[in-house]
């Protein structure tokens, strides 16, 4: 596999000078903890530090035990994907600066010991904030919990924490998607952020159920609606923090780093990607024209990095009574807590008709054995259109072969299968419907302020950057490490790909006929009528 086909990039972050490089200065002995370590970010984020960043003193992660699962196995399941490879060739004993504290930011206080609170408080120096759960359909309680009392006990933690330079709360720059326009500051919520947690402790399931579709009012759902109250939990807790607030747009796989193309989950965009490459996804309620506002996960990891150094600089410079009068980006500041929207449109973006034309062209290149059928996939604006595709391309063809299934002995399975699609389809309907204008100046900003070895180790500007050669590994990646299908089997996908294809053109035909019959029975019953 070449390089762009998902390939590792070079050891070249290792041989720059440390002090050629502010960012990697910055890190140096440094003691950073990360919630949200066993995600898709949390894990890049660990690996980039210990590549980028090989003088890091240490690496605190939170973990809670899962479904069965001991802190210690999760643990070292972090570090069996495949991003981790570069790393263990260079730095094979680089798991001995990343620690486990078990908690969960779910439960008070994030689940934490005291001994394992006293432990973070007295050597954190750094805090990223990714943990959250990302289920848009998620239970009020649940999104209340994790979301927004999450943010709320880390700043009370981090407010004790003695060395404490900068801590970034990662939001997602939907979390005001009832604004049309999007600036990097903060906005009122509609509720405050401990109104929330009380009212969702004071309310049984059943009463809380029945007032959620209320308390959205016009957000689309509980994730979003609890991302919106938390950055309020962050601009009233965290006043006098040097705290930084992070709004990402749809993250996708990565560019290059630390392997092309990589992703491990099949959220928003992603999950469209993949169910149309397979030929299972074939209509989605959206407006093709409409921007489709995404950004690749390393690029977001190197901006979160850069954006944690400034967050540090700007509390340092305020420090500083001597130089704060001339900075008056630092005054600004002063007061108010720096909000970076990390999007793709101001810049370089792309529409839904990109997206479909670009994945389509790179994923039809690569057919994998495990497609199902031909692609025939289209946004459509019509929502009455869309169902009727839905009917006839989703709902009837997939009680048709379930009812084969059936007669042949088999489980039956697609029905299911396609209304967790059409769930999936319909979640995703309000951001392909809508659009939103962004800006992003602090983040501009932030890029033209660092050095040249900064912006080499730690890329993220997004002015030049080529979709078309992205989506080549983009497609490539889903491939790979969603499907788990290898790239040499794409000979043996290109026979199934025909196979699909010429069964597609037959079903098409017989259709057309039998359309055609009937018409001319009706044709002669009204002739013979007349």
């Amino acid at each position: 596999m070449d390089e762009r086909e998902g390939g590792d990039i070079t050891a070249s972050d290792m041989i720059v000078p440390e002090e050629d490089s502010d960012i990697k200065r910055f890190f140096k002995q440094s003691t950073v903890f990360i919630t949200g370590a066993t995600g898709f970010l949390g894990k890049l984020c660990i690996e980039k530090l210990l590549r980028t960043c090989p003088e890091i003193s240490k690496i605190y992660i939170l973990i809670r035990p899962k479904k069965g699962k001991e802190v210690k196995a999760r643990f070292d399941e972090i570090f069996n994907e495949p991003t981790f490879d570069p790393l263990k060739r260079h730095e094979p004993n680089f798991k001995a600066k990343v620690h486990a504290v078990v908690g969960d930011v779910a439960l008070p206080d994030l689940g934490l010991s005291e001994e394992d609170q006293e432990k973070l408080v007295s050597e954190v120096d750094c805090v990223v904030h990714y943990a959250a759960t990302v289920r848009f359909d998620e239970k009020l309680r649940i999104a209340t919990h994790i979301n927004v009392r999450g943010v709320r006990d880390l700043i009370r933690l981090a407010k004790r924490m003695k060395n404490l330079r900068a801590i970034l709360h990662v939001s997602t720059a939907f979390s005001n998607c009832n604004r049309k326009i999007v600036d990097e500051t903060f906005y009122e919520p509609p509720i405050s952020g401990d109104k929330l947690i009380t009212l969702v402790d004071c309310l049984d399931d059943d009463r809380l159920d029945a007032i959620t579709k209320t308390l959205l009012e016009d957000f689309p759902n509980t994730y979003a609606f609890t991302k919106c109250v938390a950055e309020d939990v962050i601009r009233k807790e965290a006043k006098n923090l040097p705290v930084g607030l992070y709004r990402p747009s749809i993250v996708i796989a990565t560019v290059k780093e630390p392997v092309a193309g990589w992703i491990d989950n099949i959220y928003g965009a992603t999950g469209v990607l993949l169910g149309v490459a397979v030929g299972l996804l074939r209509s989605v309620h959206g407006k093709k024209e409409n921007k489709a506002d995404m950004v690749p996960a390393d690029y977001v990891i190197n901006s979160c990095l850069a954006a944690l150094w400034d967050v540090a600089t700007i509390r340092t410079l305020n420090d500083n009574k001597e130089t704060r009068d001339k900075q008056s980006r630092e005054e600004k500041f002063e007061e108010e807590i720096p909000v970076y929207n990390y999007v793709s449109t101001v810049q370089n973006g792309i529409t839904w008709d990109d997206f479909d034309r670009l994945s389509t062209k790179h994923a039809t290149q690569i057919p994998s054995e495990k497609i199902v059928w031909r692609h025939c996939f289209k946004m459509r604006s019509n929502y009455y259109e869309h169902m009727l595709a839905v009917f006839f391309l989703h709902t009837v063809p997939a009680y048709f072969v379930d009812f084969v299934l059936t007669c042949l002995g088999k489980k039956p399975m697609l029905v299911k299968g396609y209304q967790k699609i059409n769930k999936f389809a319909d979640v995703l309907s309000y951001f392909t419907m809508n659009e939103w204008q962004f800006k992003n100046d602090n983040v501009q900003s932030l890029w033209s302020r660092m050095k040249k070895q900064d912006k080499e180790l730690f890329e993220f500007n997004l002015e030049n950057f080529n979709w078309d050669m992205y989506f080549y590994t983009y497609t490539r990646g889903a491939r790979l490490y969603l499907l788990k299908d290898p790239l040499d089997t794409i000979p043996q996908g290109r026979v199934k790909y025909y196979k699909v294809m010429a069964a597609h053109y037959t079903v098409l035909a017989i259709f057309w006929i039998l359309i055609f019959k009937l018409a001319m029975f009706l044709l002669n019953a009204a002739l013979k009528m007349w």
